[in-house]
């Protein structure tokens, strides 16, 4: 259990999330930025844990896949992608927090160096009704930079 506020947890979880993509996006990015970066999105996703919905858990996965991608890791990030895939269909979770599963997955098939996986899960992030345009906008962008 822990200390903090329900409020200040969510605050934290929050920082941590955006603090784990400033990292990503940081050029020069030391080792210790990506131990950093790490802890980060994991933590981020603990405290989700404690106090978010389906899609904060699902999102929070989803960050630990794309950092380990990041760092070059597969089998963890295959992992977590592959629980991101799982917290959607527990939790009916559609539109692009699911397209955002099959991106992760594809994104670990690549980091493998399994392209022909890697394509099969673009092809099905593609195939995921995204409503809102700027979100369909942002995931083409994302799967782009897949393969």
């Amino acid at each position: 259990m822990s200390p903090l506020s329900p409020q200040d947890e969510r605050a934290l979880a929050a920082t941590l999330f955006n603090g784990t993509w400033d990292l990503m996006e940081r050029a020069g990015r030391t080792a210790a930025d990506d131990d950093t970066m790490l802890h980060m999105a994991h933590a981020s996703r603990y405290h989700w844990g404690n106090v978010g919905t389906a899609a904060n858990l699902a999102r929070g996965e989803w960050l630990c896949s794309r950092v380990y991608t990041v760092l070059g890791r597969a089998e963890p990030a295959g992992a977590h992608a592959r629980r991101v895939l799982g917290l959607c269909r527990e939790n009916g979770l559609a539109d692009l927090d699911l397209a955002f599963a099959y991106e992760a997955l594809a994104r670990a098939a690549a980091v493998a160096g399994d392209a022909a996986e890697a394509r099969r899960c673009v092809e099905q992030a593609q195939a995921v009704p995204v409503a809102e345009q700027e979100d369909r906008e942002q995931l083409a962008r994302d799967l782009a930079t897949v393969l």
